[in-house]
């Protein structure tokens, strides 16, 4: 099977963009627009413990499920940060699913923790997405960044294995700016906060368990992210390519690793378009992405 490569046309140009500025004005103001504009979440729990929990925006038309795991280099973020996109996805007709679970200093660092929290989660959305006017039929998973990785490793989950469900209750993953293999983030900074092992390296690279990936991967990078960003995006999808799965490429041209994350809630950016059309979804206004017609891809 041949890996489609599709490159994503920018919203708006940029040469100079730094690559490694924070972020966070635009988010926090963002999810203050987000909750003034659309209900309250629903809030429920996954887990017993503090942090597993997830916040649910209903839409009124349609059942699909988008399931979002945030990043921040796995040791910040919380699903309330991650407000913004839910207005794109109610008004395409999605449930957004904005995850919590633990960052790396409530867990002493081990990222198994955080990625057995993560598809406890999605098991808990395929069980219980009825109680939310959603279809366990039609339920999608995207991540930015460490989400990405941890979006990443969910994807390799045997579900029948670990929870008695079908093995297929995801139908496809979007992941923008991740790691899929552990080796050089263990050898970076990170293993200061990370526990990293052996074991840790080897379970939770999803580049080295391609046997186990049973869903359509999306994935994206910006063209102005730092050079392991890149690399690792291209080499994922060259290894599921070679495997013979169901995988697109995107790169983003003009985008760093925080602007192109910031492009799920807008139904014309990298992000955003590509989840929306690997759910089959339409954007609702007038022109092209009128409903009936196609999403802008």
């Amino acid at each position: 099977m041949q890996c489609s490569r599709f490159f994503a046309i920018t919203i708006k140009k940029r040469s100079t963009t730094p690559t490694t500025r924070p972020c966070t004005r635009p988010t926090v103001t963002n999810c203050s627009n987000a909750a003034t504009s659309l209900p309250r979440p629903r809030r429920f729990a996954y887990g017993p413990e503090r942090n597993e929990q997830l916040d649910v925006y209903p839409t009124r038309s349609g059942t699909h499920v988008q399931v979002f795991v945030h990043g921040g280099a796995w040791r910040a973020g919380r699903a309330r940060e991650y407000a913004a996109p839910a207005e794109m996805f109610v008004d395409a007709g999605a449930h957004y699913v904005a995850l919590d679970f633990d960052n790396a200093p409530d867990c002493g660092g081990d990222l198994c923790v955080m990625a057995d929290q993560v598809r406890r989660a999605i098991a808990w959305v395929y069980r219980n997405a009825g109680a939310f006017g959603g279809d366990a039929e039609r339920i999608y998973v995207s991540g930015t960044s460490s989400g990405a990785h941890l979006a990443g490793v969910a994807a390799t989950t045997d579900w029948q294995l670990r929870f008695s469900l079908p093995n297929n209750i995801v139908k496809g993953y979007t992941l923008c700016s991740g790691m899929y293999d552990l080796e050089a983030p263990r050898l970076s900074k990170r293993s200061a906060y990370v526990r990293f092992s052996d074991e840790m390296e080897v379970e939770l690279s999803p580049q080295r368990h391609l046997e186990r990936i049973r869903a359509p991967i999306v994935l994206l990078y910006g063209a102005l992210e730092t050079p392991e960003f890149q690399r690792q995006a291209r080499e994922f999808a060259a290894a599921l390519e070679r495997a013979g799965k169901t995988v697109e490429l995107i790169l983003a041209p003009g985008y760093n690793h925080f602007e192109v994350a910031e492009t799920l809630g807008n139904p014309y950016g990298p992000m955003g378009r590509a989840v929306l059309a690997q759910m089959g979804l339409v954007i609702p206004r007038a022109g092209r992405g009128a409903p009936g017609g196609p999403s802008p891809t």
